[in-house]
């Protein structure tokens, strides 16, 4: 009897250390003299697209590429961190910093952090899904690549959540996914994903869906968001490639570019290449200190909506040279930087736009 009752607890210790070892990250350190070693440049020599921008609290800013990892600028130099490094992915998603100054990345492939010369992985634990979203706990979210899930971070472990799917049978899509394309936070809380097939937000109770039929779009219409905003006044702007911005107020959606124009009478609303003067395809939004709001477009270059009407910057100011935006970031001291496709930043500096990486 006691073989046995020995037997059964070693069994329980296995298992139990076994599980604890598939919640672990990978953790890779790198000492000082590595850090040195790390590729230095004078400027920014990133030409596969800018995706992510973040400045940390000292001051540095921390630039994620489409394909060629992250930069990290001092002021003076840039210094760059890929898979060579112990990156999980080169294309980097978001940058983001936690309470306690450790820098995270969401890439394609999974989340990394780093801190004070270690770089710990979180690849998306799809062994170990979360259906209930309110047994985790964690105000780090951060996209599962290509997966129909979101990764949140509880302050020790990385919990992938499953979306709850619409049940609408008018959702489309066979080719469109839950992967995660944006998150954003409104003033009470609440936590916006916008996904290509649908958009979610999290009460801290509940998950709420936003599907094709509850955003009212056209039979002809179709959803892949790219971008979403929770604004000062609590609208909520959802950037969707091919039939361009989508406002919701309350219980209430319109199309906000058709509502201004900028739509063209010929367009196919499919994410096909836009005419110039059309807002169709948002790939970033963001909201500027004086409460104005930024369109970043995939072929028509840089919008702002001041509340009554809009600026087609690409159109009027020479600097911008670049068409493709990929992201819009306000820093500390609220600049708005754009990310660009072909790889610079530009700032806007209140009338017009300079190239600063």
């Amino acid at each position: 009897m006691k073989k046995t009752s020995k037997m059964i607890y070693l069994i329980f210790l296995l298992f139990t250390s076994l599980s604890c070892i598939k919640h672990q990250p990978n953790e890779k350190e790198w000492n000082n003299s590595e850090l040195l070693s790390i590729s230095k440049t004078d400027t920014l020599k990133f030409t596969s697209g800018i995706r992510a921008i973040f400045q940390d609290s000292k001051g540095n800013y921390w630039l994620g590429s489409h394909n060629e990892g992250v930069s990290f600028y001092n002021g003076k130099t840039f210094e760059y961190f890929t898979t060579n490094e112990g990156l999980t992915d080169n294309q980097i998603r978001s940058i983001e910093q936690d309470g306690n100054g450790k820098i995270w990345f969401g890439t394609s492939k999974g989340v990394n952090v780093y801190d004070n010369g270690k770089l710990i992985n979180y690849p998306t634990n799809l062994s170990y899904p979360r259906y209930e979203w309110n047994e985790t706990s964690g105000d780090l979210w951060f996209n599962a690549g290509a997966e129909d899930g979101i990764n949140r971070f509880d302050g020790i472990n990385m919990n992938y959540l499953i979306f709850p799917k619409p049940q609408n049978k008018n959702t489309d899509n066979t080719d469109n996914t839950f992967g995660v394309t944006g998150i954003s936070k409104d003033k009470e809380g609440k936590v916006w994903i916008a996904t290509y097939a649908a958009l979610f937000n999290y009460d801290g109770k509940m998950v709420h869906i936003f599907d094709k039929e509850k955003l009212n779009l056209k039979d002809n219409e179709r959803l892949h968001i790219r971008s979403v905003l929770a604004d000062s006044k609590g609208r909520i702007w959802i950037g969707n490639n091919g039939i361009g911005v989508l406002l919701l107020e309350g219980n209430s959606t319109i199309n906000f570019s058709e509502k201004y124009h900028l739509i063209h009478p010929t367009s196919k609303r499919n994410g096909n290449k836009s005419e110039p003067g059309t807002l169709e395809h948002p790939f970033a939004i963001e909201e500027d200190s004086d409460g104005n709001i930024w369109f970043g477009d995939l072929y028509t270059g840089a919008w702002k909506y001041d509340g009554k009407t809009m600026t087609n910057y690409n159109t009027i100011d020479k600097n911008l040279k670049s068409q493709m935006i990929w992201t819009i970031y306000k820093d500390n001291v609220n600049n708005l930087l754009f990310g660009m496709a072909e790889g610079g930043v530009y700032k806007f500096n209140g009338k017009s736009f300079d190239k600063i990486f």
